[in-house]
């Protein structure tokens, strides 16, 4: 077995379902080389029985359903999995990604080639077509921290001094050696999870991936980052609007300089401390605000902007927009569509605030590829499977069909 790849899910049955579908298209690698195990958290959407009715064990042989009875945590539930796992390699995978039809091959071509490798990152994208900075991280320390969290890093995002947590001074579009590798895809040589143990489970949730990437250089390994293309819709996992977010977010960051730092003095380690617990704060007024503004202005925050359809299920789609009551403009894929450039290329396209692809007429390559390229940030990714009637535009789900 060549590739175990590891899914925890929490409430995202959708996601699950489009992330599978992408890992099945893969070319390149043989899926009987291939197992995938998905991890359900106690969701409440019924996704285990709903991926269960998708992705039946006849035709789907070497897909792995855990269905826990509560919520474990996300480092627990992946090292379920791990203990079951036969794969040479490891990939931790977020259910709200979406892959091209080469991404496993490239991650897995390139892993071969590193006989020293710890983790392997990939180049996610936003669902704007911008590059996801949490592709690539460096080693928070505790004068990188304090840089990140002070503010520093933000007004100096290219420079090596400041702009360290988020390396932003390296081209995005060549490999690199790196020091942290997000957990949304997170590929390890399954030996090197051996030694270590896996995820450290008193991160309950957020930090782990950190952890782990620390604790793989302390081993003697180096972690990379390869510029292969990826979709992460970085938050349909988690909720990360509420006061629970926060605070288990900045707890994880406490708990990993707390674990890996404190053999600072304390002049060090203060400032850092406060800072983590700063933007903790801040973040709690920024959600109380947007709280505010959403009671307010009710209207505006629940109406969704204009779509713009690409596909030959135009009926289905406007089905479901006399269903939502949204507005949707549906092009029918010629010679042109199909181009990489043809986003680039519409003078139009800052009518809509998603472009949403059929995934049976577009490969998922063409979707990422025409979305990094185009000028436009203001217009995000959607997609439209026809078989299972789901419309995502990865802050909202819509369907055709009723489905439990």
């Amino acid at each position: 077995m060549q590739l175990s790849i590891i899914i925890v899910n929490y409430n995202v049955k959708y996601f699950v379902e489009q992330c599978l579908l992408s890992i099945y298209r893969s070319q390149g690698i043989p899926l009987g080389e291939l197992e995938v195990f998905v991890v359900d958290n106690f969701s409440a959407d019924h996704s285990v029985p709903y991926l269960r009715q998708q992705f039946p064990a006849a035709a789907y042989p070497q897909l792995h359903l855990i269905a826990n009875k509560r919520n474990v945590g996300f480092g627990k539930a992946n090292n379920q999995a791990l203990k079951q796992a036969k794969g040479k390699y490891i990939l931790f995978l977020n259910p709200d990604t979406l892959l091209t039809e080469h991404t496993l091959a490239d991650v897995m071509h390139f892993a071969d080639t590193k006989p020293d490798l710890g983790a392997l990152g990939a180049r996610m994208l936003q669902t704007n077509g911008s590059f996801a900075l949490e592709s690539r991280r460096g080693m928070p320390t505790p004068w990188v921290s304090f840089c990140r969290m002070s503010g520093l890093g933000t007004l100096f995002p290219h420079s090596r001094l400041f702009g360290r947590y988020y390396l932003r001074f390296l081209p995005i579009e060549q490999p690199h050696a790196i020091d942290i590798v997000s957990g949304a895809f997170m590929m390890v040589p399954h030996r090197a999870l051996e030694q270590n143990g896996g995820f450290d489970e008193d991160f309950f949730m957020y930090g782990e991936d950190i952890d782990l990437s620390y604790r793989l250089l302390q081993q003697g390994l180096q972690n990379y980052y390869c510029p292969t293309l990826m979709l992460h819709y970085k938050g349909e996992s988690t909720k990360k609007n509420t006061y629970r977010y926060v605070h288990v977010f900045y707890q994880a960051m406490l708990l990993f300089f707390n674990k890996h730092f404190k053999h600072y003095g304390l002049l060090l380690s203060l400032p850092v401390q406060i800072a983590i617990l700063l933007r903790g704060l801040l973040a709690l007024a920024a959600q109380q605000r947007r709280f505010i503004l959403r009671f307010l202005h009710p209207r505006r925050s629940q109406t969704p902007g204009r779509m713009l359809y690409l596909g030959q299920a135009a009926e289905q789609v406007l089905q479901i927009a006399s269903a939502y009551g949204l507005d949707i403009d549906c092009r029918q894929p010629d010679g042109q569509t199909a181009q990489p450039d043809f986003l680039t290329d519409m003078a139009d396209l800052g009518m809509y605030q998603h472009v949403v692809y059929d995934m049976q007429d577009f490969s998922f390559d063409t979707m990422l590829r025409q979305f990094s390229r185009k000028r436009n940030k203001q217009t995000h990714i959607g997609t439209f499977n026809p078989h299972s009637g789901i419309l995502i535009t990865g802050s909202q789900t819509y369907t055709l069909f009723p489905v439990s």
